[in-house]
């Protein structure tokens, strides 16, 4: 039949559609008993029909898919065909599982070459996700296995199946369905003589399911970050300054923000009060507030109900400088993460030292790592973060010339795809005369993401106009990344080659 002349609906299947379907079931399965009795059909429609969904076309039913809830424990582990079936041939439904079991997928043989079956199982995941179950289960039969059971063992065919070496009319097409082998289980269905009665375990798994929990403890997965482009400006007290970071604070509340991120070293400006001569001392100096920026801005961070970065600034520890930025939870908590990967000028003008730990940040809207600056210009610290499954990577930064921030923007976009999580980067603006080394600013604030569908065309989620003092605001959807890691038009994560080269850190 031409596609043009197909007119196809896809639907949920009723009682009265049971003289076709037993017809299909028969013409299909006439080596393995055919279709089910009425009465099977009837308490499967009528415990759960949102499962039983069916193809037809011009009224005439051609494509079938049958699905009962279980309980994953139990039907993850090995089992028969008949563990799912009581008496008078009824089929085991569970009404409080948390999985999906796929009984039966069977269309007609006229119908086959236009993807129906992939339109079912589509729609079973569509259905597993919407009732957020953990996963769907099948017992697969494997009915070319006679032809080879002389040769290979079953572990064996299946292997070579996987490498697409055999074709198994039932395997190939779950495992082309994003279906994976769990087990091989034994007499699954004796009666079953192409298979010899052996069949896989497979599982598709709910990349969404989220366990039952009280509603306070669910960890946001819709998240809202504003950033502040900062102007750098002289200010004669720690005070001015305070109040001025309170200003953007309170705005992004206002915006119902769970995040706000400064730039490195926003309160620079602060060495304009002592003298200028000697940079080391001038450094030191304003270390010398470090403590009082922490501690107020952990205040805000509760008072104002959003987690802060606090972009970066000097810690003095044992008498060593080094470039720090705090993570003021809105809760109380405070983390620090000190910049790994220290500039020439820092290091030569500073004298600045480069932290030895780096962590990967859980909080109320996702898992978040900050890397100051230059350490998003190596890869190795973003592949770190996205093995501990970071959501968001923080990027306070601090350049002078337009290349300078290229090379932070362009890396930064690059983590983004590579380690397919969200990468913000946040800058400050404007000149400072009077500051030695920080006279000139250039910045262009920006959000980053995976590049695929379900991202913005460019991967660019928000961006603020260069070196212009202003606040930017960006909604992510953290969903999305489960999805683009597991499902995406390309898997970076996944498809690493770990049988070739690894990262270790020391």
């Amino acid at each position: 039949m031409a596609h043009e002349e197909l007119h196809l609906n896809l639907r949920n299947l009723k009682l009265e559609d049971y003289e076709q379907l037993q017809k299909l079931m028969d013409r299909v399965y006439d080596d393995i008993g055919g279709a089910w009795p009425k009465e099977t059909i009837k308490a499967l429609v009528e415990q759960f029909p949102d499962g039983q969904i069916c193809i037809e076309e011009s009224g005439q039913l051609i494509a079938v898919a049958l699905t009962v809830c279980v309980k994953y424990e139990r039907f993850s582990n090995p089992h028969t065909y008949d563990d799912l079936i009581l008496r008078n041939e009824k089929i085991w439904h569970n009404a409080n599982g948390d999985s999906l079991y796929g009984l039966d997928v069977f269309i007609h043989p006229d119908y086959r070459g236009y993807r129906l079956g992939r339109r079912l199982y589509e729609a079973r995941k569509e259905l597993c996700r919407s009732m957020n179950l953990r996963a769907i289960l099948a017992g697969g039969r494997i009915p070319s296995y006679f032809k080879y059971a002389e040769q290979y063992s079953p572990e064996e065919y299946i292997q070579r199946v996987d490498r697409k070496e055999i074709y198994d009319p039932i395997l190939s097409f779950q495992l082309s369905n994003d279906f994976q082998v769990t087990r091989l289980m034994h007499k699954y269905l004796p009666e079953d003589e192409k298979s010899q009665g052996y069949a896989t375990l497979l599982e598709w798994r709910n990349i969404l399911y989220t366990p039952p929990s009280p509603v306070l403890s669910v960890k946001k997965t819709q998240v809202r970050l504003g950033a502040v482009q900062w102007q750098m400006r002289e200010f004669t007290s720690v005070e001015e300054v305070l109040e001025q970071v309170e200003y953007f604070v309170d705005a992004l509340s206002d915006y119902k923000s769970d995040f706000a991120i400064f730039p490195e070293f926003f309160n620079a400006p602060l060495m304009g009060l002592t003298d200028q001569m000697d940079q080391t001392r001038a450094i030191r100096f304003l270390a010398g507030f470090t403590q009082q920026f922490r501690e107020e801005m952990s205040e805000m961070a509760v008072s104002y109900n959003i987690n802060i970065i606090t972009g970066s600034m000097p810690l003095i520890e044992n008498d060593r400088v080094y470039n720090v930025s705090y993570l003021c939870h809105r809760d109380g908590r405070v983390d620090e993460q000190r910049k790994i990967h220290i500039t020439p000028h820092e290091r030569r003008d500073w004298v600045i030292e480069g932290g030895n730990q780096f962590e990967v940040f859980d909080t109320d809207a996702g898992r978040v790592a900050i890397m100051i600056c230059y350490d998003i210009e190596f890869p190795e610290l973003g592949r770190i973060a996205a093995s501990q499954e970071v959501d968001i990577i923080m990027v306070p930064f601090w350049t002078d010339t337009k290349n300078g921030y290229l090379r932070v923007r362009q890396c930064a976009q690059a983590r983004a795809i590579e380690n397919e999580c969200y990468v913000v980067i946040t800058g400050s603006v404007g000149n400072l005369p009077k500051v030695e080394n920080l006279d000139v600013q250039y910045a262009q604030s920006s959000v980053f993401s995976p590049s695929d569908f379900a991202f913005p065309h460019d991967a660019v989620m928000a961006e603020t106009t260069p070196n212009t003092e202003m606040i930017m605001f960006s909604d992510m959807d953290l969903e999305k990344l489960k999805l683009v890691r597991n499902e995406g038009s390309v898997t970076n994560l996944k498809d690493r080659r770990v049988d070739m080269y690894e990262l270790k850190t020391k």
